[in-house]
């Protein structure tokens, strides 16, 4: 019993942990995705005609309800939103700690996947407060693949096959939003394959998940094509042509990505000078992946719990979807910021579960080299996310002085260009329009005394 409730201490330690980042590093405030929301939804958030519209399904529903409590509850106070990411984010080390208790993961392999999922290499997301449903799809992500674990391993509680029907067309469509793709094709994936490896009674249930995600994907896709997009392209070219023309430019993306779960993408820039180093442990994450790939079928992990694999596969899916999307802006090292972190960091999990699982399994013998390439797991992540986390802890004074100065800017906008506004809120830059879209959602902010003008948010006299 105090076994069980110390799996379950450590999330809600590592939840305390990152609402005390969040108020050292941010404070209340807009900038950035911020603008398009206040310009596109307030002041009044219970319009109907703002909520259904064509392409309803992409706008991730469960914002408008966050939405409207941090409107009547908080006067659109910026931290409400952050504090929602961090909160989602504990329930994430809530689902995971649920499982490694179940499959009776030693404490300590389980402190070092707490260690990387409350890692500040995903600094970026925790503080743009405006992004966080992106926490919330992630719980229901691992909860899915938790479920869909708990049915394969004849460990299934009452209503869990239901809920495998269900839960795609709940994630899907009212919390992931444009974060379902990997998810679903997981989903997908993972179900086709344990439809092959079940026999006799149940095997058709697998089809039936599978379909449930299908479904609520083409849902999806078809709600997403009314979609009216409103973002630059900096390249006009395919991507085959650019293939053609600078393939290396894709491998170094490619194997850089990986290399910001060991070290954040930020400390690493600065940190390493050339590519050399994040070539080498862009390559060496990637060894890891295919070892733990090998390992789940070697030892037949799969058969017992599909958990680790069903993370692996995510992440790894995660990490030709960002090439995929984010090749158009030629940097490569875009594949290694903060805001895909939680992404990434999915297959680090699977890594680590599948190296616990073998070591730690009942009856199974390991080798020198398996006990190896665990313990270089171990240290590589362990050190690398300790490492960016005490970086992050460093810079959150700076972060907060800047947050704190645009509060100042805001308050004193009509006094500033458009050319200033652009800058100073972050807002697309590139677009002609923007310091003009930043003049307009602090003056909706203003004349409703929302946010840093209302009642909590005026300075002292």
């Amino acid at each position: 019993m105090k076994r069980k409730y110390l799996y379950y201490l450590l999330p809600l330690l590592g939840t305390i942990f990152g609402l005390w980042y969040i108020f050292s590093a941010t404070c209340d405030g807009i900038y950035s995705d911020y603008i398009r929301l206040v310009n596109s939804y307030l002041p009044d958030v219970w319009n109907p005609s703002k909520f259904f519209v064509p392409d309803i399904l992409t706008r991730i529903p469960v914002n408008y309800l966050g939405r409207i409590i941090n409107i009547y509850l908080f006067g659109y106070n910026t931290m409400f939103d952050r504090v929602l990411g961090v909160l989602a984010l504990g329930l994430s080390g809530g689902v995971i700690g649920a499982y490694c208790l179940r499959r009776k993961i030693p404490l300590l392999w389980y402190s070092i996947l707490l260690v990387v999922l409350f890692s500040l290499n995903k600094w970026e997301m925790l503080t743009n407060g405006s992004g966080w449903t992106h926490f919330l799809s992630f719980v229901c992500f691992y909860y899915h693949y938790e479920i869909l674990d708990r049915v394969w391993s004849g460990e299934e509680k009452p209503y869990d096959k239901l809920r495998l029907v269900i839960l795609p067309f709940a994630t899907t469509l009212l919390v992931a939003g444009p974060y379902c793709a990997i998810y679903s094709v997981t989903v997908i994936l993972v179900c086709g394959f344990l439809f092959l490896l079940k026999k006799g009674r149940g095997k058709g249930n697998y089809c039936l998940y599978g379909i449930s995600a299908l479904i609520s994907l083409g849902l999806y896709l078809w709600s997403n094509s009314y979609a009216i997009e409103d973002h630059a392209t900096p390249v006009t070219g395919s991507l085959f042509d650019q293939l053609k023309e600078t393939p290396g430019f894709f491998v170094r993306f490619f194997v850089k990505s990986f290399s910001s779960m060991v070290i954040g993408g930020e400390s690493a820039e600065k940190l390493f000078h050339t590519n050399l180093p994040f070539m080498i442990l862009g390559f060496l994450v990637i060894l890891l992946y295919l070892i733990a790939i090998w390992y789940n079928f070697k030892f037949r992990l799969y058969e017992k719990t599909i958990f680790p694999l069903i993370l692996i596969v995510s992440g790894g899916l995660n990490h030709i979807l960002i090439v995929m999307s984010r090749w158009i802006f030629l940097l490569e090292n875009y594949g290694i910021s903060s805001r895909y972190a939680l992404q990434f960091q999915t297959g680090i999990l699977g890594i680590l579960l599948t190296f616990a699982l073998i070591l730690h399994g009942r009856k199974r013998r390991t080798n020198s080299l398996v006990r190896f390439t665990a313990a270089v797991a171990f240290v590589v992540f362990l050190i690398g996310n300790s490492y960016t986390t005490y970086i992050e802890i460093r810079k959150a004074p700076n972060r907060l002085e800047n947050y704190e100065k645009r509060v100042e800017l805001a308050r004193n906008f009509e006094n500033l260009s458009d050319d200033e506004l652009r800058a100073e809120f972050e807002y697309r830059p590139t677009r002609e329009d923007s310091g003009a879209k930043v003049r307009s959602a602090l003056t909706i902010l203003k004349e409703n005394e929302y946010s840093v003008f209302g009642s909590n948010g005026k300075e002292k006299n």
